[in-house]
């Protein structure tokens, strides 16, 4: 981990759906999305957290923005308990963009109603300033004054997602949480997108939590990531450690598993591709049926999380990693 104080304390975070019991005293099934999760964020990094689809990381990320509560655990911003403070005060400080662009923005509005609503009613601006405010933030991203009185319809996705990255920042945030923010974009406007985040983020100071499945993105922009596998996280490190030499065998499956040109992708023997059922996990690691480095104990108890000798914060929850 980072010698800087995190900006961002996660502890234990677990959130869980279901459960309980019907009107007839029958149990209702439970399904736990986030289990036990606890992650520093530093500010001025950016954290990518990746993984298969059903791993958690979306849950994770609306837990952070306050879209959903956590069952149990905390999150601390800048020593602040989150789910301590006001709705206003948590959306003034963590912003959210969406992973699809267009269905994000209220159709019913322009496009200067829209982002001018984080400043009227999270900073308490007046229309003067506002209006100051919504010049330089069209363009910042790249956009034409013209386009504020036009609807969410009239815009690609590429400029879309600009307007959302615009609605994230007009409430100058210290954290912005990318959940899939090019995933649904042209590959030619994600490199535009992506360069626009990170001229964003050096010249605002900003920290960002970047949620992706496309770990070649993820390479790109990230300066440390965390591995999230069936709601755990189960590796990590500084990006450039992590792609170079993972520890988790979950985490080698994955970047073995992008596409590259000119390789033939191998499946792991014994690997059906199949997460376990969240309604019935299994005991020990969850990884363990599609594991090749799987033992008797692998199978009995959960790997903690947990730095290895490799320095720079290089932690994996396994009993077996694999070799430096």
């Amino acid at each position: 981990m980072s010698a800087a104080a995190p900006l961002i304390e996660i502890r234990e975070l677990a959130r869980t759906f279901g459960g309980g019991r019907t009107i007839f005293g029958t149990k209702k099934p439970q399904l736990t999305a986030v289990r036990g999760v606890s992650i520093d964020l530093v500010q001025g990094e950016t954290l990518g957290i990746v993984g298969e689809s059903g791993c958690g990381k979306s849950t994770l990320a609306r837990m952070l923005v306050g879209l959903d509560r956590p069952t149990s655990g905390e999150i601390r911003l800048s020593g602040e308990d989150l789910s301590a403070s006001g709705t206003k005060a948590l959306a003034r400080r963590v912003q959210y963009v969406f992973q699809d662009p267009v269905s994000s923005l209220n159709p019913r509005q322009t496009i200067r109603e829209i982002l001018e609503a984080p400043m009227r009613h999270l900073l308490g601006l007046g229309r003067a300033e506002r209006e100051a405010r919504l010049a330089k933030l069209i363009d910042d991203v790249n956009l034409r004054p013209e386009f504020l009185e036009r609807y969410p319809h009239e815009f690609s996705g590429g400029q879309a997602q600009r307007i959302g990255i615009a609605r994230a920042l007009a409430a100058e945030p210290d954290v912005v949480v990318l959940d899939e923010p090019v995933s649904a974009l042209d590959v030619s406007v994600q490199a535009q997108v992506l360069n626009l985040l990170d001229r964003l983020k050096r010249e605002r100071g900003l920290t960002y939590v970047f949620i992706s499945h496309d770990l070649a993105v993820v390479e790109s922009v990230a300066t440390r990531v965390a591995v999230m596998y069936f709601g755990a996280v189960v590796e990590e490190a500084l990006a450039r450690a992590m792609f170079r030499a993972p520890l988790h065998p979950y985490t080698k499956l994955l970047i073995d598993s992008a596409p590259v040109p000119n390789r033939k992708r191998e499946r792991l023997a014994g690997d059906t591709g199949e997460l376990p059922d969240p309604y019935d996990p299994p005991p020990g690691c969850p990884f363990a049926a599609r594991c090749p480095r799987v033992e008797a104990d692998c199978r009995e108890a959960m790997p903690p999380l947990e730095a290895k000798e490799r320095g720079e914060g290089h932690r994996a929850a396994c009993f077996y990693p694999l070799a430096a």
